[in-house]
């Protein structure tokens, strides 16, 4: 039966879901926004603003997809010394990795909010033809970076929990890395 930590991870994991699949549905939109734009100059015409929009697009979706990658083990980290250690060595550095990540994160959301606060206090717009409030860019971005902060903190205090009841498996599954050989040693030990 899974345990509080393992409850508030699928909680957590099952909302990045559903927030990675609207932003794939925003990239999806936002290439066919792009398409009429080539298949209108093809035309002779123009939409104008394509590449505005599809960097505002870019910024807000990295942003949210952070968390996702998060919790499907997707971020790039230097594991080679975590193959010299045991699991509960194993466990430690992950959760090292994971309080670093959690605090970048945090910092980078932090000094993200005076950017969104002068764009809203001076009414600040983009310097180009489309003229875009740029309030309504960056509070979504803002967001994003804060949605991924949090869920970097709520995944180290429930890969802390784990660890400290001896769950190294489980801690791995929500703090670990994603690679072949790891998925490989998980699918022979559950298989024994």
């Amino acid at each position: 039966m899974p345990g509080l930590s393992e409850t508030i991870i699928d909680r957590l994991r099952a909302t990045n879901r559903l927030i990675a699949l609207a932003m794939g549905l925003v990239l999806l939109l936002c290439a066919v926004f792009i398409l009429a734009e080539i298949a209108l100059r093809l035309l002779g015409g123009s939409l104008g603003g394509t590449d505005e929009i599809a960097g505002y697009v870019m910024a807000i979706v990295t942003s949210w997809g952070m968390a996702y990658c998060l919790l499907e083990l997707g971020h790039v980290r230097i594991d080679f010394l975590r193959g010299c250690f045991a699991s509960r060595g194993r466990a430690v550095l992950d959760l090292i990795c994971m309080a670093t990540l959690a605090a970048v994160a945090s910092v980078i959301a932090y000094k993200c909010w005076p950017v969104v606060e002068r764009s809203l206090a001076n009414g600040s717009r983009a310097n180009t033809p489309l003229e875009t409030p740029l309030a309504l860019v960056q509070v979504p971005w803002f967001m994003g970076w804060a949605w991924f902060a949090l869920s970097a903190w709520i995944t180290l205090v429930a890969a802390t929990f784990l660890v400290l009841q001896s769950r190294l498996k489980e801690a791995e599954s929500v703090a670990g890395v994603f690679a072949e050989a790891d998925a490989a040693a998980r699918e022979a030990e559950a298989a024994t």
